[in-house]
């Protein structure tokens, strides 16, 4: 694994992204992570707006269009809803990378279903991509290379999501990092 961004440079990127966000929301605002790879930046995008004295409410949504695979489904199951009602009010939607933009489209569209005022959105990671995507992220922290990304909530099939960094996996060492797991599981 090649280690693409470090903690330290990633940490600074979420605080300037804070200082970006904050102009534009309120107190009233509801952050909805998307679950499961959005919680880490999520996490610490949240606690960055507090120090910069926006204090948002917080929902999850979750939903999934990878699985344990490499490449989207094509397709985005939501897999559990909001748990907080969105009606009238603005909502930052918060998730880790940017790629087919097809989990980001079926999040606006839940929360703009559910009644939100405004929907906002923001990405850590924005990866190239070969056709236009829609929506684009209001706010993103780091334009990501064309790789294939773990750690800082992005994993391979459930795998390195809890890195403190974020590395690029290759197709050949991505089978044996989860091989090499299997053997100390077992």
């Amino acid at each position: 694994m090649q280690v693409i961004l470090a903690q330290d440079d990633l940490l600074e990127r979420v605080d300037n992204l804070a200082a970006a966000i904050a102009p534009r929301i309120d107190n009233d605002t509801i952050a909805v992570t998307l679950l499961v790879g959005g919680l880490w930046f999520a996490a610490d995008l949240t606690r960055a707006l507090a120090r910069v004295g926006r204090h948002v409410a917080f929902d999850a949504l979750w939903l999934s269009s990878y699985g344990d695979t490499q490449r989207s489904l094509g397709r985005c199951e939501v897999r559990a809803g909001l748990q907080r009602p969105v009606v009238g009010r603005q909502v930052l939607i918060i998730d880790d990378v940017f790629d087919t933009g097809l989990s980001l489209a079926e999040a606006v569209t839940h929360v703009r279903e559910a009644g939100a005022s405004e929907v906002l959105t923001a990405v850590f990671a924005r990866k190239p991509w070969p056709k236009p995507r829609a929506p684009t992220p209001d706010f993103v922290a780091w334009e990501a290379p064309d790789a294939f990304l773990v750690g800082y909530g992005m994993d391979h099939a459930g795998h390195f999501r809890g890195l403190p960094y974020i590395g690029a996996l290759t197709p050949s060492a991505s089978q044996g990092a989860v091989a090499s797991l299997a053997n100390i599981a077992s």
